[in-house]
């Protein structure tokens, strides 16, 4: 049961969001969980982490998770939990830098390649490949990285993003921070402050979008295809986006050589600056992972745009058009103010929904299911 100075911080959190439509207009506040959703069953898979980032989940049902210091855990479908040995070698991490977005080869079953996004002590932010043992005791770490050169802030860490996720076409997409320099974000020559498309085979790096502060989750909608990016603003201003192919969303922070974070999170001075499809307003809702729940068990959540909330202390749940504009938004009964910071939420392959929190003592992988 939330307490009730749990519920008073959410509710007072999200009471400030709002929604845009393309047209700029105000969509429904956040409401309670819809008539029809179901009561869910959470269920702590492991405990006693320190600063969880992502999870994912292989074919055969194990569950890989990894930690912003450094280090992989493998929750295998007995329920046993398993350090994974693996050597991360270069790894900064500092701030909000680490190991960070994980992402499975869509040919896993056959190669068990594993994609991470880290920083490194070489000065910059990589994408790096690694193939993991059958019995996930292990994994090794390819020579070179799938990408490398991301800004790195070495100062402090902030603002290295950096979430992966693949695209229907097979392209890995790569979401990055701008480490609050203010020229990266409008500089298409830079990787920082954008969302990058990767061919796995070659290497080949494509910026598709540009103009995001911080990408923080990645989320590709099931039968459509269409691709969302979350991410945080500076004291307002959290935007969910649907993402195009070059289109620009408006981050330009560039106060003559400073970091001026006074500007808009979409700036209407930009031409063709793309509005957020939501916002969160003021105050900001921290927004981190996201996924898209589908599945007839989840009743009224099915299809819903499900976004991880650190400062809020939950689950957001956004219903879309099918333009991908937000009509109804809710927030998840049994997450709210319960598990405290939420870093990641993913639906897995079995179709639960896998949570991180991130707390920084004693963190938790999650398991949510509909109850019976």
């Amino acid at each position: 049961m939330r307490t009730p100075a749990g519920f008073a911080l959410a509710a007072l959190v999200l009471a400030g969001c709002t929604a845009r439509s393309s047209e700029g207009t105000a969509s429904p506040p956040v409401v309670a969980a819809p008539t029809g959703a179901p009561a869910l069953d959470v269920e702590v898979l492991a405990d006693g982490l320190d600063h969880p980032w992502d999870v994912v989940q292989a074919p055969d049902g194990t569950l890989l998770l990894d930690e912003r210091a450094g280090g992989f855990t493998a929750v295998l479908p007995d329920g046993g939990v398993r350090s994974v040995t693996a050597d991360p070698d270069d790894l900064f991490a500092d701030g909000e830098t680490g190991l960070m977005g994980l992402a499975l080869d869509p040919a896993f079953e056959q190669n068990r390649v594993l994609y991470s996004c880290q920083g490194s002590t070489e000065g910059d932010i990589r994408v790096v490949r690694w193939t993991v043992a059958e019995d996930w005791s292990s994994a090794t770490r390819s020579a070179d990285p799938l990408v490398e050169g991301l800004p790195l802030n070495e100062r402090s860490g902030r603002h290295g993003g950096c979430r992966l996720e693949f695209a229907p076409d097979g392209a890995l997409l790569v979401g990055t921070g701008d480490t609050a320099d203010g020229s990266l974000p409008q500089d298409r020559s830079s990787l920082g402050g954008k969302v990058l498309r990767v061919d796995v085979a070659t290497g080949e790096v494509e910026v598709w979008t540009l103009g995001h502060r911080n990408v923080q989750g990645l989320a590709v909608r099931p039968r459509s295809g269409q691709v969302f990016s979350v991410e945080h603003g500076p004291d307002r201003d959290d935007e969910v986006n649907l993402l195009r192919d070059g289109a620009n969303y408006g981050w330009d922070p560039d106060g003559d050589g400073s970091y001026d974070e006074s500007v808009p999170m979409t700036d209407p001075a930009i031409p063709g600056a793309v509005e957020a499809v939501w916002s969160s307003g003021t105050p900001t809702l921290a927004t981190s992972g996201a996924t898209f729940v589908a599945g007839e068990e989840w009743a009224d959540y099915d299809g819903l745009l499900l976004v991880a909330l650190l400062k809020a202390q939950g689950v957001l749940a956004l219903r879309l058009d099918d333009a991908g504009d937000v009509v109804e938004q809710y927030r998840i009964p049994e997450l709210d103010g319960t598990s405290g910071r939420i870093r990641t939420v993913q639906q897995g392959g079995d179709g639960a929904l896998y949570a991180l929190t991130d707390n920084g003592s004693d963190d938790a992988l999650l398991r949510i299911t509909p109850g019976s």
